[in-house]
């Protein structure tokens, strides 16, 4: 829900390109993070 919420507010806020950048990197962060543990 927070999430959500957050990505209401970046679409709101910015263009539908830096939010995509922005959720590419949190997976990538996801992904670094499966990795290492």
């Amino acid at each position: 829900m927070r999430r959500c919420r957050l990505m209401g507010a970046v679409y709101g806020g910015y263009g539908n390109g830096f939010a995509l950048l922005i959720v590419l990197f949190i997976l990538l962060i996801i992904i670094g993070a499966a990795y290492v543990y």
